[in-house]
């Protein structure tokens, strides 16, 4: 019995050692520098979003996914924009002329 824990507790060391000698020359695998504490890849312009902007968009990870309230904070300012853009899609459609019917 012994002996057998003996070898668990050197196959736990070996894994431990060869686990860190691999993050120390592989990294962790990130193409990019970390971001400093507390910052966000998150961005998107003061106005008039783009499909494009909301493709780019990136959000921090953390453990359990991303981070919420970044998701929240770009959803905000999507509902904003749409809200802006169907108001002045209201604005132009009342200000445009009635058709006149072909006979007139």
């Amino acid at each position: 019995m012994t002996t057998a824990l003996i070898y668990l507790v050197v196959m736990l060391l070996v894994a431990a050692v060869v686990f860190l000698l691999a993050a120390v020359v592989f990294g962790r695998g990130e193409e990019l520098a970390p971001l400093p504490p507390g910052s966000s890849p998150t961005r998107l312009p003061a106005e008039d979003i783009t499909g494009e902007d909301v493709r780019h968009v990136r959000y921090q990870l953390v453990l359990r996914g991303y981070k919420m309230s970044e998701v929240d904070w770009v959803m905000r300012r999507l509902g904003v924009e749409l809200d802006e853009l169907r108001g002045r899609v209201a604005e132009l459609e009342a200000a445009r002329p009635e058709p006149r019917p072909a006979g007139e």
